[in-house]
């Protein structure tokens, strides 16, 4: 009996978003993780997928249909099966300057200021300074106009509160678990990158719905 060669398959998993400058092209490998036979493996790796376009602005998307449109173009008989998300976000990005330092300078100095006027703003709001005056009263009986003894050491506190809050100094994280801060920027930019891919979908649609509609004409 003759066994029958079942065709190649090649399996995929899209990574969430990529980073290419406008120059590049947009590569297989580089948007997905492949498991195929060897002999197909180098070329599937180096696989064009999308060359950016002025007009396409800094964000395109990469779904699975166009993978198995260019997969099937250079192998027809190959099975393609993916995992994982159905789509990668890639983002262009044109040559980047060196970031000014007098803008950097700036920036520092707002937010500074700005944090230390809502902090000074929030004590004048609760009164703590007479909530201090009014602890240190009952704990030593007598009555102080400025209780540093009990100031000081709540100021250091605030920075300290504030580092072990955010989890940094500087560049230097204490543990692996993410702040609070890192935790709204990923979910910000989570709902973004949705928004984005399903404007980008919806982009689509309208192109093949306007395709369809040219093609139908006389």
């Amino acid at each position: 009996m003759l066994q029958r060669t079942s065709p190649p398959s090649l399996y995929i998993r899209l990574r969430r978003s990529l980073r290419i400058s406008r120059e590049q092209s947009v590569l297989l490998g580089q948007v997905a993780q492949l498991l195929a036979p060897p002999e197909y493996e180098q070329q599937l790796l180096k696989l064009e997928l999308y060359r950016p376009k002025e007009y396409d602005g800094s964000l395109v998307l990469i779904d699975m249909m166009l993978i198995v449109r260019k997969v099937k173009e250079l192998y027809p008989w190959m099975q393609v099966e993916h995992f994982g998300e159905p789509h990668t976000l890639v983002e262009v990005r044109d040559k980047t300057k060196a970031p000014s330092m007098l803008l950097i300078i700036l920036v520092w100095l707002l937010l500074f200021i700005g944090s230390g006027l809502a902090i000074m703003n929030f004590h004048a709001d609760v009164s703590m300074a007479e909530v201090h005056r009014h602890i240190y009263k009952l704990l030593t009986g007598k009555e102080n106009v400025h209780p540093l003894l009990l100031q000081i050491p709540y100021s250091i506190g605030i920075g300290i509160g504030m580092i072990v809050f955010f989890n940094h100094l500087f560049k230097k994280k204490f543990n692996e678990e993410p702040s609070p801060l890192e935790v709204e920027m990923f979910m910000y930019q989570e709902n973004v990158n949705q928004y984005i891919i399903t404007e980008e979908y919806a982009k689509l649609n309208r192109e093949a719905k306007d395709d369809v509609s040219k093609a139908d004409k006389p």
